[in-house]
């Protein structure tokens, strides 16, 4: 049976006020529904993957006590680094966004995958701390809550370069561990290193000496690229490191090297990788590729578990939806840890951890599901995110309203849309919502955007062309902006767009009035995919509106 959910948007992400103006674009609701291509259904004491389905990548876990906490990228979206709990590793929540305050970050000018990078989440001593990067914007820092809920603090900026910092906690000491360059000219592209330096967490400061860890990767002889996300913990008297290698497309993989001191010298495992997909035939039936960036954590019945990246193309390596959550068991094998053997593939579905079963969430993020969110309340749903940090007030709540106006226009990197969406978490899903505005000029326009990135992107909805209102569809591959169809619409009534995607192709539905029409049908849109797209996200869907 197909899960619903319906939100209240009595939840986190403060609403934006501004006066009451003609030129406002009122969308009444937003529904989606989606289901995945593959039908692995799981039967009783099993889980599906993945856990969190849809843009929502390197994903970072801990436990205190008998919780579980997850973080995961977000690039330049706002509200970022959302964070999800969990009591059986199955079910998760979303309690927060870490970076939810414009004054924390400022991502302004920034593509859209850039910005914040693999964050990784601990805790100690009372405090959860995050420790990331943001890319082009001032580097490495860490943030503190009491509350992983929140709020989190304001940044403490580090001196060191490279990004994917993790901290190892050993006692009342504190390492952060990290990519950075090597300590040589490096020998090839991706040639990077793993180094480790003491960070003490009273003063909010690095101490002590720079340490290299791992230079290049498990092999240097053999050109390792990208060594990246490393996580350290300590086990039976053994230091271990796991990593990702091999760059987060298809040769993406996590290794494991272990060490009898903190600061090495690290010795890989002969059987590296301890995950991988690469070595498997890429036209096998709902294949599950691109895995790796995992996070090792032990429950308390002293099972390990780790969570990771990987992705669900609908063809070749073509995925709309951006890389996505997984979770499988590690094992144990002569001393070394293994979270799926050579030429395995991931599973769809698996055996439940032996943990007690969690709460089903309101909002569920696996399987098939969907949900109508009514814009009550005087506060958007946490999972609502925009593009880079807002500096203007770009819409409010207003009696069962999202009411917008102005911002940037799609494809303008230095400013920030009037947009709030939704990440798209199945191939096959509809998305809908119902506007109503009065365009005034030329250009004026308001309805569903579908954005990848600032060049990637498609609008659909109500404009004027030509000093007519029309309903309309916009696309952008990475060039000009395209009409692909329009027709006359009366601006006086609500509109209700809706969205159907199906993997690599889209369709397009209105209804104003008594007329219920397809604009278009079977677009391509693979120009929304990460293999065409590029960059490290997901297709975000909702409303949009540009009065400029």
């Amino acid at each position: 049976m197909r899960a619903r959910a319906l939100l209240t948007a009595a939840l986190a992400g403060a609403a934006l006020a501004f006066p009451a103006a003609a030129q406002e674009a009122r969308f009444s609701r937003f529904s989606y529904d989606g289901r995945s291509i593959e039908r692995a259904l799981p039967k009783a004491g099993e889980y599906r993957n993945p856990i969190l389905s849809g843009y929502y990548p390197d994903p970072s876990i801990t436990r205190v006590g008998e919780d579980y906490y997850l973080v995961l990228s977000s690039f330049t979206h706002f509200p970022g680094l959302p964070i999800f709990k969990s009591r059986d590793l199955v079910n998760w929540t979303q309690i927060g966004n870490a970076i939810d305050r414009p004054g924390q970050l400022d991502t302004s000018g920034l593509a859209v995958s850039r910005g914040v990078f693999a964050p990784d989440i601990s805790y100690h001593d009372g405090t959860f701390y995050i420790v990331n990067t943001c890319v082009d914007c001032k580097g490495n820092f860490v943030i503190t809550a009491k509350d992983p809920a929140g709020p989190w603090s304001d940044p403490i900026w580090l001196p060191f370069e490279g990004i994917d910092p993790s901290i190892y906690w050993e006692g009342d000491r504190a390492y952060i561990v990290n990519n950075r360059a090597p300590n040589e000219p490096p020998r090839y592209d991706g040639h990077r290193a793993i180094w480790i330096q003491e960070y003490d967490w009273r003063a909010g400061k690095m101490v002590g000496p720079s340490t290299q860890l791992v230079n290049g990767g498990v092999d240097l002889s053999k050109k390792p690229v990208w060594i990246e996300g490393p996580h350290i913990f300590r086990k039976d008297g053994w230091y271990y490191m796991t990593a990702a290698e091999g760059g987060t497309s298809v040769n993406h993989s996590q290794v494991v090297l272990r060490s009898k001191a903190l600061t090495g010298p690290f010795v890989p495992w002969e059987g590296n990788p301890i995950l991988t997909q690469r070595d498997l035939d890429p036209a096998r039936p709902a294949p599950i590729t691109s895995a790796g960036h995992a996070k090792l954590v032990q429950a308390p019945n002293g099972d390990w578990w780790a969570t990771f990246l990987a992705t669900r193309p609908y063809e070749g390596d073509f995925y709309n939806i951006g890389r996505e959550t997984f979770l499988l068991p590690v094992t144990w094998k002569d001393g070394w840890p293994v979270i799926l053997e050579r030429g395995k593939p991931i599973p769809h579905v698996a055996a439940r951890p032996r943990l007690p079963a969690g709460t089903a969430p309101q909002l569920p993020t696996s399987g098939d599901f969907g949900y109508v969110d009514e814009f009550d309340g005087n506060r958007l749903a946490m999972q609502w995110i925009g593009v880079r940090t807002p500096k203007a007030n770009l819409w409010r709540l207003d009696r069962g309203d999202l009411v917008m106006k102005g911002g940037a226009a799609l494809g303008d990197q230095k400013g920030v849309p009037a947009f709030v969406g939704r990440r798209q978490q199945h191939h096959i899903a509809t998305a809908s919502t119902t506007v109503t505005f009065a365009p005034a000029k030329d250009g004026d326009r308001a309805g569903l955007a579908a954005m990848q990135s600032d060049q990637s992107n498609l609008f659909f909805g109500v404009t004027r062309i030509a000093g007519k209102p029309v309903v309309a569809l916009y696309t952008r591959d990475k060039g000009e902006e395209t009409l692909v169809a329009s027709v006359p619409v009366d601006p006086r009534r609500p509109v209700t767009l809706t969205i159907r995607a199906n993997a690599g192709s889209m369709a397009f539905d209105y209804h104003a009035g008594s007329a219920k029409r397809t604009l278009k049908d079977a677009l391509d849109t693979r120009f929304l995919s990460t293999n065409r797209a590029g960059g490290f996200v997901g297709t975000v869907i909702g409303p949009f509106a540009y009065t400029g």
